[in-house]
C-alpha cells in the first residue's frame, strides 16, 4: 500500500476504532444525491456532495458548531459561493460544512448540536443551481477534503459501476482512433460513472464519479487514481494518482478523468481499465493494441 493511501487508511480507522465518527448519518433523510464526492464538474473535482430538493439538512454528527453565516448576513457585502453555511467541529480536526441551503433554523447562540439535529432547510442559495444543500468533510489537519462514503455508509449501487468511454491521447493531445500505435507516452482518458441509484421519484442519474479507476498494461497495475480525498497544496487542488497530482490535470477532458500517464512499448499490448465503486463492485474494459 502506498504512503498517502496507508495514512488516510489509518486516519479513517483512528475514526473507526473512536466510536464517535464511524456511525456519521447522512445529512438527509429525504434528498436526492445530484452530485458526489470527486465528480467531473466543469473541469473540476466536486469536494463534497450535492443534494437536490428534500426539505430538512441534518447534522451528520455531533459536534460544536465554530461557524454559521445567514444568506443576508450583514457582516460581508461580498457573496459567498457558499451562500449560507455552517461548519460543525467534531474533533480530530474534522469538519462538516453544510452550505448553499435556504437558512438556517436553529438559534445562532447554539454552540452545540447533536446528531441528526436540525440545522437548515434545503433552498437555494451561493452558487447553487437548485432547491437542495451542499455537504462537505474537511480535515483541518491534513489540509484536504475526505469523502464523505468514507464515513458514513455508503449506498448500495443499484447496478455496477459505468465505462462510458476509454480513449488514449498522444503527447501531442490528439486522440487516437486506431488501436495500431507508435512506441511513445500516451494519456489515459476514462469516462467513468458510479453505478446509477434509484430516487424517490423512479429516475436514476449518472452524475456519479466513482470510488477508484485502475490501469494495467499487460497485467501489470500501472495507475490507481482514488477519489478518497482531494488535499490542499499551496493554493493547488490534488488528487491522489500514483501520488499526488494537481486536480486541473486529472479533471481537464470534462466529463472524463485523466487515468493514467503510460509509456507503450513496441508489440501486442493489453490495456485494463477497472472501474470500482465505494462498496466494492467494479467493471472492467479491455482493449488489445498493437504498438509498432
Amino acid at each position: 500500500m502506498n504512503r498517502y493511501l496507508l495514512h488516510l487508511t489509518i486516519a479513517v480507522f483512528t475514526l473507526f476504532v473512536s466510536g464517535s465518527l464511524y456511525a456519521m448519518n447522512w445529512p438527509t433523510e429525504n434528498a436526492v444525491l445530484v452530485r458526489n464526492f470527486g465528480s467531473n464538474h466543469r473541469g473540476m473535482p466536486v469536494l463534497g456532495m450535492v443534494f437536490g430538493g428534500g426539505t430538512d439538512v441534518l447534522a451528520a454528527e455531533s459536534g460544536e458548531v465554530i461557524f454559521s453565516r445567514s444568506k443576508n448576513d450583514p457582516a460581508s457585502r461580498l457573496p459567498s459561493p457558499l451562500g449560507a453555511w455552517t461548519a460543525v467541529d467534531h474533533g480530530d480536526g474534522l469538519i462538516s460544512i453544510y452550505s448553499r441551503y435556504a437558512d438556517r433554523n436553529m438559534p445562532f447562540a447554539e454552540t452545540q448540536v447533536e446528531k441528526q439535529q436540525l440545522i437548515a432547510s434545503s433552498g437555494i442559495s451561493g452558487w447553487s443551481a437548485q432547491n437542495g444543500f451542499y455537504f462537505m468533510l474537511f480535515d483541518r489537519r491534513e489540509r484536504r477534503w475526505i469523502n464523505p462514503a468514507m464515513l458514513i455508509t455508503p449506498v448500495l449501487e443499484t447496478r455496477a459501476p459505468q465505462i462510458i468511454s476509454v480513449d488514449l491521447r498522444n503527447a501531442q493531445g490528439i486522440t487516437m482512433q486506431s488501436r495500431n500505435l507508435t512506441q511513445g507516452r500516451y494519456t489515459v482518458v476514462v469516462n467513468a460513472a458510479g453505478g446509477a441509484r434509484l430516487t424517490q421519484g423512479g429516475l436514476t442519474s449518472q452524475q456519479y464519479a466513482p470510488h477508484r479507476i485502475v490501469c494495467s498494461i499487460n497485467g501489470a497495475e500501472v495507475s490507481s487514481l482514488n477519489f478518497e480525498a482531494v488535499s490542499a497544496r499551496d493554493g493547488t487542488l490534488m488528487v491522489y494518482r500514483n501520488g499526488l497530482v494537481p486536480a486541473r490535470q486529472i479533471y481537464s477532458g470534462f466529463p472524463s478523468f485523466e487515468a493514467a500517464d503510460v509509456f507503450l512499448t513496441r508489440g501486442q499490448i493489453t490495456l485494463e481499465i477497472i472501474v470500482q465503486d465505494i462498496t466494492g463492485v467494479s467493471r472492467s474494459f479491455v482493449s488489445r493494441l498493437i504498438v509498432n
